[in-house]
């Protein structure tokens, strides 16, 4: 019996591990994240910089193709203004 009882305290510590946190690993969990947060970081931020920086193009874009039009446009009127003037002057 006493030789069961020794072989049961010895994989004890095994079995069931002391489970306190020491000081070692807390600091080893907080240098972890702190690596994890350098890495994370700065890849949000970029990908946040790209996306507002791809909604301005966007944006530009659309108001690029609006001015063209709206030239095409203007440039359509003046064309027939230019027109109506010489077939009047050509009239009187």
């Amino acid at each position: 019996m006493n030789d069961k009882s020794a072989l049961l305290d010895e994989t004890q510590s095994i079995i069931t591990p002391d489970e306190t946190m020491d000081s070692r690993f807390l600091r080893n969990v907080f240098i972890g994240m702190f690596l994890i947060l350098i890495v994370i970081f700065p890849k949000i931020f970029i990908q946040t910089q790209i996306y507002f920086k791809s909604r301005e193009i966007s944006t530009l874009n659309r108001e690029h193709d609006a001015l063209k039009e709206e030239n095409r446009i203007i440039r359509a009127k003046v064309e027939q203004m230019i027109y109506k003037s010489k077939i009047l002057d050509t009239l009187f």
